[in-house]
């Protein structure tokens, strides 16, 4: 029979086996402790996986980028009234750029328009003049009850993007139509009915983009862009429509000057020879 353990080696028995316990208890509290961490992390990261879906998912898709205008947000017309494109460049020798920024609904847009379009139509169709215009749209609301004034910078944005070359005419054409101010405008089936009478191209692609205001959202951020902005270090800001700049120069005047195609043209000439 073995001897029984003495009291020292009980003793150093219960020392060891506490010992014991409290190696396993702490590797298991340190695996504890880890799994807690590894949870946490894998929480946090799939969070923020769902966040970072949410908000792409929520996030507002980009604007429809028109492709022709090109010309700080806007169309150039050229040499037979064609529009300037990514692929192609009217022959036009070193001749006056203007620069036109206008709100379809804007009577003062039209008051300019209307007395002057035949003149810078003859112009630009012989090659002596080129233009740009920028339609921005800042009256819906009271103005623009129906929204006319931006759904009609988008039916100008659709026929520069679908038939260029018929942008001038339709330009024209809602001015000679424009709704007096504060009443409501031609709904989309007037403003389609518009490019037909113009003869576009691509009528049923520019019916689609009207109908669908596919370039609304543009209009909207080119106009916040802008307006009451300074136009090409010139120290002049467009603060109202129209804006009308040539080589640096701003074309104002009274209702009755500004209506003048015989001033316009000589101050052309003069403003692009400053």
């Amino acid at each position: 029979m073995g001897q029984n353990p003495t009291r020292s080696e009980q003793r150093d028995a219960a020392r060891a086996k506490a010992r014991e316990i409290r190696d396993a208890h702490k590797k298991s509290e340190q695996r504890r402790k880890y799994g807690l961490i590894a949870g946490l992390v894998g929480a946090v990261l799939v969070l923020g996986g769902l966040i970072g879906f949410a908000v792409v998912a929520n996030a507002p898709a980009p604007a429809q980028v028109p492709t022709n205008m090109i010309f700080d947000g806007g169309i150039r017309i050229g040499k037979d009234l064609k529009a300037f494109t990514p692929n192609f460049k009217p022959t036009t020798a070193d001749v006056p750029k203007i620069e036109v920024f206008l709100d379809y609904q804007c009577p003062f847009c039209q008051a300019f328009d209307l007395p002057n379009a035949a003149l810078i139509e003859s112009k630009v169709s012989a090659g002596d003049w080129v233009i740009d215009y920028h339609p921005i749209s800042f009256l819906d609301g009271a103005g623009s009850p129906n929204a006319y004034s931006s759904r009609a910078a988008n039916a100008a944005v659709c026929v520069a993007e679908y038939s260029p070359d018929s942008f001038m005419k339709f330009n024209n054409l809602l001015f000679a139509n424009q709704p007096a101010e504060q009443t409501a405008g031609p709904e989309n089936d007037g403003l389609i009915a518009f490019t037909q009478q113009v003869g576009v191209k691509n009528f049923d692609k520019i019916q689609t983009c009207i109908n669908n205001k596919s370039f609304g959202d543009w209009i909207s951020q080119i106009t916040g862009k802008q307006l009451n902005a300074e136009w090409k270090s010139t120290g002049l800001k467009v603060d109202s429509t129209p804006f009308i700049i040539v080589n640096g120069q701003r074309y104002t005047g009274t209702p009755d000057e500004m209506a003048s195609p015989a001033r316009f043209e000589q101050w052309v000439s003069a403003a692009s020879n400053g």
